[in-house]
């Protein structure tokens, strides 16, 4: 094969390695969830009480797994954030940190949205002549039915797939390298694409 003329990470995260939480496992991710919105920085007075918090597929990079989550709050935000910890392959995972944010951009105010993405920059990536890329961690859910798998892919370059679980996903992959952005696009089980969304807002 002749040399790749785009040399970024590809598929760099482990699949995912478990069930959606449930149960004891659930309640612990829950309240370390929690501890991160009591100490979310000048939230709304509105923001109002969290609801039912929907939990996406496990991904795990660089020793740490990562258990994003979304919540809609009483006050019609969106709470989004995930669960963070050191991997183990015997027991269960330690040393838990959770990062949350709030945003009112939702999916019930924008229905031209074909796939809800939340997004948080996690690592950097150096890449050549001092490039870097912004290793992202994506997940979401699809609007449109059809969907079996979700990619993301960049400057028409896939760099990484989940499957649905329970119509979510979770992605990780390098964005924002040699001014190059990730799109995530839906597939459906026969290799036709569904939808797409790109992670910025178009101009205009």
């Amino acid at each position: 094969m002749p040399p790749e003329p785009r040399l970024v990470p590809r598929f760099a995260a482990e699949p995912p390695q478990e069930s959606l939480p449930y149960g004891r496992w659930e309640t612990r991710l829950r309240e370390a969830l929690l501890a991160a919105v009591a100490d979310l920085q000048d939230p709304p007075a509105e923001l109002g009480e969290l609801g039912e918090v929907v939990w996406y597929p496990d991904r795990s990079w660089h020793g740490r797994t990562y258990v994003p989550a979304t919540s809609m709050t009483t006050g019609g935000y969106e709470i989004f954030g995930y669960v963070r910890m050191l991997s183990s392959e015997e027991g269960e995972p330690s040393a838990l940190e959770a990062h949350a944010d709030f945003t009112d951009e939702t999916a019930t105010e924008n229905p031209d949205w074909q796939i809800d993405v939340c997004e948080e920059t996690i690592g950097r990536w150096r890449g050549e002549s001092g490039a870097v890329a912004s290793m992202t961690l994506v997940w979401g859910r699809p609007l449109v039915p059809g969907g079996a798998i979700a990619t993301a892919e960049l400057a028409g370059l896939a760099v990484d797939q989940c499957t649905l679980d329970e119509e979510r996903f979770t992605l990780i992959a390098p964005d924002d390298y040699r001014q190059d952005l990730l799109e995530i696009k839906l597939w459906d089980a026969r290799g036709r694409e569904v939808a797409s969304e790109s992670l910025y807002e178009e101009e205009g």
